[in-house]
């Protein structure tokens, strides 16, 4: 994933501005935003951030999440990797288990792009398919 920070513009009127309506995402920013965005897509990854977020102390071991499934271990596994790899989650061995938590720049970043300025306030019109 890439290490680009996204910056948030004001415009005029003191709104601010997404950077997806402020200007077309270059094809690296969109592969980055893309992975994320897939990873989230599947339920199973997006209650096992949910619960890595809202666990006490913002972190949380595999055994503690992993009895919330009814799916094996290799599979939770497996989708915690998917996490990790789209720069959701980071984690760390300690002793013979892993804990993982979110990164929180990285939800600040889909939070960001996806943040449309109020259409009423600058004029901007937002396009729904």
């Amino acid at each position: 994933m890439s290490n680009q920070g996204f910056s948030v513009e004001y415009v005029s009127s003191g709104e601010c501005c997404s950077p997806l309506i402020r200007e077309p995402l270059s094809v690296d920013r969109s592969a980055d935003f893309a992975r994320m965005f897939k990873a989230l897509g599947d339920p199973v990854r997006l209650r096992l951030l949910s619960l890595v977020a809202s666990h006490e102390g913002g972190e949380a071991c595999v055994c503690d999440i992993s009895p919330q499934f009814d799916l094996s271990q290799p599979t939770i596994s497996h989708h915690l990797k998917v996490l990790r790899e789209s720069g959701l989650l980071d984690c760390e061995r300690r002793g013979t288990w892993v804990y993982y938590w979110v990164v929180p720049e990285a939800l600040q970043q889909l939070s960001t792009v996806l943040n449309a300025a109020d259409p009423a306030s600058d004029g901007a019109a937002l396009v729904t398919a």
